[in-house]
Protein backbone atom coordinates (compact mmCIF):
# COMPACT_ATOMS: atom_id res chain seq x y z
CA UNK A 1 0.00 0.00 0.00
CA UNK A 2 1.17 3.52 -0.65
CA UNK A 3 1.76 5.77 2.33
CA UNK A 4 -1.38 7.97 2.05
CA UNK A 5 -3.56 4.94 2.84
CA UNK A 6 -2.28 4.66 6.41
CA UNK A 7 -3.17 8.30 7.08
CA UNK A 8 -6.90 7.87 6.52
CA UNK A 9 -8.96 7.53 9.69
CA UNK A 10 -11.78 5.00 9.57
CA UNK A 11 -14.39 5.87 12.19
CA UNK A 12 -17.54 4.03 11.06
CA UNK A 13 -18.73 1.23 8.78
CA UNK A 14 -19.71 3.88 6.26
CA UNK A 15 -16.15 5.24 6.31
CA UNK A 16 -14.83 1.74 5.77
CA UNK A 17 -17.06 1.06 2.79
CA UNK A 18 -16.29 4.50 1.40
CA UNK A 19 -12.52 3.93 1.47
CA UNK A 20 -12.57 0.51 -0.23
CA UNK A 21 -12.71 1.90 -3.80
CA UNK A 22 -9.75 4.16 -3.03
CA UNK A 23 -7.74 1.22 -1.72
CA UNK A 24 -8.46 -0.79 -4.85
CA UNK A 25 -8.47 2.09 -7.33
CA UNK A 26 -12.04 1.33 -8.47
CA UNK A 27 -15.50 0.58 -7.10
CA UNK A 28 -16.17 -3.16 -6.85
CA UNK A 29 -18.99 -4.47 -9.02
CA UNK A 30 -21.93 -6.38 -7.59
CA UNK A 31 -21.13 -10.06 -7.18
CA UNK A 32 -17.70 -9.46 -5.71
CA UNK A 33 -16.03 -9.70 -2.33
CA UNK A 34 -13.25 -7.59 -0.81
CA UNK A 35 -10.84 -8.77 1.89
CA UNK A 36 -9.18 -6.10 4.01
CA UNK A 37 -6.45 -7.16 6.43
CA UNK A 38 -5.42 -4.83 9.26
CA UNK A 39 -2.40 -4.95 11.56
CA UNK A 40 -1.36 -2.21 13.98
CA UNK A 41 -4.32 -0.11 12.79
CA UNK A 42 -3.05 -0.08 9.21
CA UNK A 43 -4.31 -1.75 6.07
CA UNK A 44 -1.65 -4.31 5.16
CA UNK A 45 -3.57 -6.10 2.42
CA UNK A 46 -6.58 -5.45 0.21
CA UNK A 47 -7.92 -7.81 -2.43
CA UNK A 48 -11.07 -8.10 -4.50
CA UNK A 49 -12.37 -11.07 -6.43
CA UNK A 50 -15.55 -12.16 -8.16
CA UNK A 51 -17.87 -14.47 -6.28
CA UNK A 52 -19.07 -17.68 -7.91
CA UNK A 53 -22.56 -17.34 -9.33
CA UNK A 54 -25.46 -18.16 -7.00
CA UNK A 55 -26.21 -21.31 -9.02
CA UNK A 56 -22.59 -22.51 -9.01
CA UNK A 57 -21.48 -25.60 -7.10
CA UNK A 58 -20.60 -24.97 -3.45
CA UNK A 59 -17.14 -26.38 -4.12
CA UNK A 60 -16.30 -23.24 -6.13
CA UNK A 61 -17.01 -21.04 -3.11
CA UNK A 62 -14.98 -23.32 -0.84
CA UNK A 63 -12.05 -23.17 -3.26
CA UNK A 64 -12.31 -19.38 -3.34
CA UNK A 65 -12.45 -19.19 0.45
CA UNK A 66 -9.38 -21.40 0.85
CA UNK A 67 -7.50 -19.29 -1.72
CA UNK A 68 -8.41 -16.03 0.04
CA UNK A 69 -7.31 -17.53 3.35
CA UNK A 70 -3.92 -18.57 1.95
CA UNK A 71 -3.33 -15.22 0.26
CA UNK A 72 -4.33 -13.21 3.34
CA UNK A 73 -2.17 -15.31 5.65
CA UNK A 74 0.82 -14.72 3.38
CA UNK A 75 0.22 -10.98 3.56
CA UNK A 76 0.16 -11.02 7.37
CA UNK A 77 -0.34 -14.17 9.47
CA UNK A 78 -1.77 -12.27 12.46
CA UNK A 79 -3.96 -9.73 10.70
CA UNK A 80 -7.52 -8.86 11.63
CA UNK A 81 -9.81 -9.27 8.62
CA UNK A 82 -12.85 -7.34 7.44
CA UNK A 83 -15.01 -8.69 4.64
CA UNK A 84 -17.13 -6.53 2.36
CA UNK A 85 -19.48 -8.12 -0.15
CA UNK A 86 -21.28 -6.33 -2.96
CA UNK A 87 -24.68 -7.34 -4.30
CA UNK A 88 -27.91 -8.91 -3.13
CA UNK A 89 -28.37 -10.62 0.21
CA UNK A 90 -29.18 -13.97 -1.39
CA UNK A 91 -25.92 -14.01 -3.32
CA UNK A 92 -23.53 -12.23 -0.96
CA UNK A 93 -24.53 -13.21 2.59
CA UNK A 94 -23.91 -16.99 2.24
CA UNK A 95 -20.55 -16.24 0.63
CA UNK A 96 -19.54 -13.89 3.45
CA UNK A 97 -20.46 -16.55 6.01
CA UNK A 98 -18.51 -19.28 4.24
CA UNK A 99 -15.39 -17.18 3.64
CA UNK A 100 -15.45 -15.92 7.24
CA UNK A 101 -15.56 -19.48 8.58
CA UNK A 102 -12.63 -20.54 6.39
CA UNK A 103 -10.58 -17.49 7.39
CA UNK A 104 -11.26 -18.20 11.06
CA UNK A 105 -10.42 -21.88 10.64
CA UNK A 106 -7.21 -20.77 8.99
CA UNK A 107 -6.19 -18.89 12.13
CA UNK A 108 -7.24 -15.37 11.13
CA UNK A 109 -9.54 -13.12 13.15
CA UNK A 110 -12.61 -11.86 11.26
CA UNK A 111 -13.90 -8.68 12.88
CA UNK A 112 -16.72 -7.62 10.57
CA UNK A 113 -18.79 -8.78 7.62
CA UNK A 114 -20.48 -6.03 5.66
CA UNK A 115 -22.71 -6.11 2.61
CA UNK A 116 -23.15 -3.18 0.25
CA UNK A 117 -26.42 -3.25 -1.65
CA UNK A 118 -27.09 -0.20 -3.79
CA UNK A 119 -26.48 2.72 -1.42
CA UNK A 120 -26.92 0.88 1.87
CA UNK A 121 -24.46 -0.87 4.19
CA UNK A 122 -25.68 -3.95 6.07
CA UNK A 123 -23.70 -5.16 9.09
CA UNK A 124 -24.11 -8.94 9.24
CA UNK A 125 -22.57 -9.21 12.71
CA UNK A 126 -24.71 -6.60 14.42
CA UNK A 127 -27.40 -8.16 16.62
CA UNK A 128 -28.52 -5.32 18.89
CA UNK A 129 -31.81 -3.47 18.53
CA UNK A 130 -30.24 -0.43 16.87
CA UNK A 131 -29.17 -2.42 13.79
CA UNK A 132 -31.65 -2.23 10.96
CA UNK A 133 -31.95 -5.37 8.81
CA UNK A 134 -32.23 -3.00 5.86
CA UNK A 135 -28.84 -1.49 6.63
CA UNK A 136 -27.62 2.08 6.86
CA UNK A 137 -27.99 4.48 3.93
CA UNK A 138 -24.81 6.17 2.83
CA UNK A 139 -23.52 8.60 0.25
CA UNK A 140 -19.81 7.91 -0.44
CA UNK A 141 -19.17 11.47 -1.55
CA UNK A 142 -20.47 12.94 1.71
CA UNK A 143 -17.99 11.02 3.87
CA UNK A 144 -14.92 12.96 5.07
CA UNK A 145 -12.86 9.89 4.12
CA UNK A 146 -13.62 10.45 0.43
CA UNK A 147 -12.33 14.00 0.66
CA UNK A 148 -9.25 12.91 2.60
CA UNK A 149 -8.47 10.16 0.09
CA UNK A 150 -8.88 12.52 -2.86
CA UNK A 151 -6.66 15.11 -1.19
CA UNK A 152 -4.03 12.39 -0.67
CA UNK A 153 -4.03 11.79 -4.42
CA UNK A 154 -5.97 8.53 -4.37
CA UNK A 155 -8.39 7.79 -7.18
CA UNK A 156 -11.52 5.61 -7.22
CA UNK A 157 -12.64 4.80 -10.76
CA UNK A 158 -16.27 3.77 -11.28
CA UNK A 159 -15.53 0.07 -11.92
CA UNK A 160 -12.87 -2.51 -12.70
CA UNK A 161 -13.30 -2.08 -16.45
CA UNK A 162 -12.41 1.62 -16.14
CA UNK A 163 -9.15 0.72 -14.39
CA UNK A 164 -8.35 -1.97 -16.94
CA UNK A 165 -8.90 0.56 -19.72
CA UNK A 166 -5.94 2.58 -18.39
CA UNK A 167 -3.69 -0.17 -19.74
CA UNK A 168 -5.28 -0.30 -23.19
CA UNK A 169 -3.00 0.18 -26.20
CA UNK A 170 -2.54 3.73 -27.43
CA UNK A 171 -4.05 4.54 -30.82
CA UNK A 172 -0.58 5.23 -32.17
CA UNK A 173 0.95 1.89 -31.08
CA UNK A 174 0.23 0.21 -34.40
CA UNK A 175 0.51 3.37 -36.50
CA UNK A 176 2.96 4.20 -39.25
CA UNK A 177 4.81 6.82 -37.18
CA UNK A 178 5.70 4.30 -34.48
CA UNK A 179 6.63 1.67 -37.07
CA UNK A 180 9.08 4.08 -38.66
CA UNK A 181 10.43 5.10 -35.25
CA UNK A 182 11.14 1.45 -34.41
CA UNK A 183 12.90 1.03 -37.77
CA UNK A 184 15.12 4.02 -36.95
CA UNK A 185 15.81 2.71 -33.45
CA UNK A 186 16.74 -0.72 -34.82
CA UNK A 187 19.21 0.90 -37.24
CA UNK A 188 20.61 2.97 -34.38
CA UNK A 189 21.25 -0.25 -32.44
CA UNK A 190 23.26 -1.93 -35.20
CA UNK A 191 26.65 -0.29 -34.46
CA UNK A 192 26.30 -1.29 -30.78
CA UNK A 193 24.91 -4.78 -31.20
CA UNK A 194 28.16 -6.60 -30.38
CA UNK A 195 29.24 -4.23 -27.59
CA UNK A 196 27.24 -5.13 -24.49
CA UNK A 197 28.88 -2.43 -22.37
CA UNK A 198 28.03 0.26 -24.92
CA UNK A 199 24.43 -0.95 -25.10
CA UNK A 200 24.09 -0.90 -21.31
CA UNK A 201 25.59 2.58 -21.14
CA UNK A 202 23.23 3.87 -23.81
CA UNK A 203 20.31 2.18 -22.07
CA UNK A 204 21.12 3.66 -18.66
CA UNK A 205 21.21 7.13 -20.18
CA UNK A 206 18.02 6.61 -22.18
CA UNK A 207 16.03 5.26 -19.22
CA UNK A 208 17.23 8.00 -16.85
CA UNK A 209 16.48 10.75 -19.36
CA UNK A 210 13.04 9.37 -20.23
CA UNK A 211 12.09 9.00 -16.56
CA UNK A 212 13.23 12.56 -15.83
CA UNK A 213 11.26 13.99 -18.75
CA UNK A 214 8.18 12.00 -17.79
CA UNK A 215 8.47 13.20 -14.17
CA UNK A 216 8.18 16.86 -15.19
CA UNK A 217 5.28 16.15 -17.54
CA UNK A 218 7.20 16.32 -20.82
CA UNK A 219 5.66 14.03 -23.43
CA UNK A 220 8.00 11.39 -24.83
CA UNK A 221 8.40 11.40 -28.60
CA UNK A 222 7.95 8.31 -30.75
CA UNK A 223 11.71 8.04 -31.28
CA UNK A 224 12.36 8.10 -27.52
CA UNK A 225 9.80 5.38 -26.87
CA UNK A 226 11.00 3.28 -29.81
CA UNK A 227 14.63 3.53 -28.65
CA UNK A 228 13.61 2.34 -25.17
CA UNK A 229 11.64 -0.55 -26.65
CA UNK A 230 14.49 -1.73 -28.87
CA UNK A 231 16.92 -1.48 -25.95
CA UNK A 232 14.60 -3.33 -23.57
CA UNK A 233 14.41 -6.27 -25.95
CA UNK A 234 17.95 -7.12 -24.80
CA UNK A 235 17.97 -9.11 -21.52
CA UNK A 236 20.82 -7.11 -19.97
CA UNK A 237 18.90 -3.87 -20.49
CA UNK A 238 15.70 -5.33 -19.00
CA UNK A 239 17.72 -6.37 -15.95
CA UNK A 240 19.17 -2.87 -15.72
CA UNK A 241 15.71 -1.32 -15.86
CA UNK A 242 14.29 -3.81 -13.33
CA UNK A 243 17.14 -3.09 -10.96
CA UNK A 244 16.20 0.59 -10.95
CA UNK A 245 12.42 0.08 -10.85
CA UNK A 246 10.89 1.84 -7.88
CA UNK A 247 7.51 1.00 -6.33
CA UNK A 248 5.92 4.41 -6.80
CA UNK A 249 3.13 5.88 -8.89
CA UNK A 250 5.57 7.80 -11.09
CA UNK A 251 7.39 4.67 -12.29
CA UNK A 252 4.05 2.89 -12.65
CA UNK A 253 2.73 5.63 -14.94
CA UNK A 254 5.98 5.70 -16.91
CA UNK A 255 6.07 1.98 -17.69
CA UNK A 256 2.35 2.03 -18.40
CA UNK A 257 2.89 4.70 -21.05
CA UNK A 258 5.79 2.82 -22.64
CA UNK A 259 3.74 -0.40 -22.67
CA UNK A 260 0.66 1.27 -24.17
CA UNK A 261 2.71 2.82 -26.96
CA UNK A 262 4.60 -0.38 -27.83
CA UNK A 263 3.81 -2.27 -31.05
CA UNK A 264 2.68 -5.82 -30.30
CA UNK A 265 6.04 -7.63 -30.82
CA UNK A 266 7.76 -5.30 -28.34
CA UNK A 267 5.11 -5.36 -25.59
CA UNK A 268 6.42 -8.17 -23.31
CA UNK A 269 9.53 -6.36 -22.03
CA UNK A 270 7.88 -3.10 -20.89
CA UNK A 271 4.72 -4.95 -19.80
CA UNK A 272 6.71 -7.13 -17.41
CA UNK A 273 8.44 -4.03 -16.03
CA UNK A 274 5.01 -2.47 -15.52
CA UNK A 275 3.84 -5.65 -13.82
CA UNK A 276 6.92 -5.78 -11.60
CA UNK A 277 6.45 -2.15 -10.55
CA UNK A 278 2.76 -2.69 -9.83
CA UNK A 279 3.48 -5.88 -7.89
CA UNK A 280 6.06 -4.10 -5.74
CA UNK A 281 3.58 -1.27 -5.22
CA UNK A 282 0.89 -3.70 -4.07
CA UNK A 283 -1.41 -3.28 -7.07
CA UNK A 284 -2.18 -6.87 -7.95
CA UNK A 285 -4.77 -5.95 -10.55
CA UNK A 286 -2.35 -3.90 -12.66
CA UNK A 287 0.34 -6.55 -12.22
CA UNK A 288 -2.07 -9.23 -13.42
CA UNK A 289 -3.34 -7.25 -16.41
CA UNK A 290 0.19 -6.29 -17.48
CA UNK A 291 1.49 -9.86 -17.34
CA UNK A 292 -1.57 -11.04 -19.25
CA UNK A 293 -0.73 -8.53 -22.00
CA UNK A 294 2.82 -9.89 -22.13
CA UNK A 295 1.61 -13.50 -22.23
CA UNK A 296 -0.90 -12.70 -24.95
CA UNK A 297 2.04 -11.77 -27.19
CA UNK A 298 4.44 -14.44 -25.87
CA UNK A 299 2.63 -17.29 -24.04
CA UNK A 300 5.98 -18.84 -23.04
CA UNK A 301 7.33 -15.71 -21.33
CA UNK A 302 8.70 -17.20 -18.09
CA UNK A 303 9.11 -13.99 -16.12
CA UNK A 304 5.57 -12.85 -16.92
CA UNK A 305 4.30 -16.19 -15.65
CA UNK A 306 6.36 -15.83 -12.46
CA UNK A 307 5.00 -12.37 -11.72
CA UNK A 308 1.44 -13.42 -12.58
CA UNK A 309 1.66 -16.38 -10.21
CA UNK A 310 3.16 -14.22 -7.47
CA UNK A 311 0.52 -11.51 -7.81
CA UNK A 312 -2.39 -13.95 -7.86
CA UNK A 313 -1.04 -16.04 -4.98
CA UNK A 314 -0.36 -13.02 -2.78
CA UNK A 315 3.39 -13.67 -2.71
CA UNK A 316 5.42 -10.53 -2.12
CA UNK A 317 8.39 -9.66 -4.39
CA UNK A 318 10.57 -9.63 -1.27
CA UNK A 319 9.65 -13.27 -0.60
CA UNK A 320 10.67 -14.22 -4.13
CA UNK A 321 13.93 -12.29 -3.77
CA UNK A 322 14.71 -14.18 -0.55
CA UNK A 323 13.84 -17.55 -2.06
CA UNK A 324 16.03 -16.93 -5.10
CA UNK A 325 18.90 -15.80 -2.90
CA UNK A 326 18.56 -18.90 -0.69
CA UNK A 327 18.92 -21.23 -3.66
CA UNK A 328 21.71 -19.18 -5.19
CA UNK A 329 19.80 -17.82 -8.16
CA UNK A 330 20.53 -14.16 -7.56
CA UNK A 331 17.69 -11.66 -7.65
CA UNK A 332 14.40 -11.28 -9.46
CA UNK A 333 15.95 -8.78 -11.86
CA UNK A 334 18.54 -11.40 -12.85
CA UNK A 335 15.89 -13.60 -14.45
CA UNK A 336 16.29 -12.87 -18.11
CA UNK A 337 13.13 -12.08 -20.09
CA UNK A 338 12.71 -13.63 -23.50
CA UNK A 339 13.61 -11.18 -26.25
Amino acid sequence: MSSPVSKLRIRTDVDLVTVVPYLLGFRPDDGSIVVLAFADNRVVFAARTDLPGPDTSGDALLDLGHHLTDVTRRAHPNATVLLVGYGTAGHVDPALRTVAVLLTTGGLSVRQRLRVTDSRVVHLDCDHAGCSPDGTPFDPMSSPVAAEATYAGMVALPNRAAKAALLGPADTASGEAMRQAVTRATARMQPLIHDEAAVDEAAAAAIAQALSRHAIGTALGDDEVAWLLVLLARPSVWNLAAGHAEPDEQHLAFWNEVTRRAPDPLIPAPATLLALTAWQLGDGMIATLATQRALHIDPSHELARLILHGAQAGISPADVERALADIGHGSLSDIEPRA
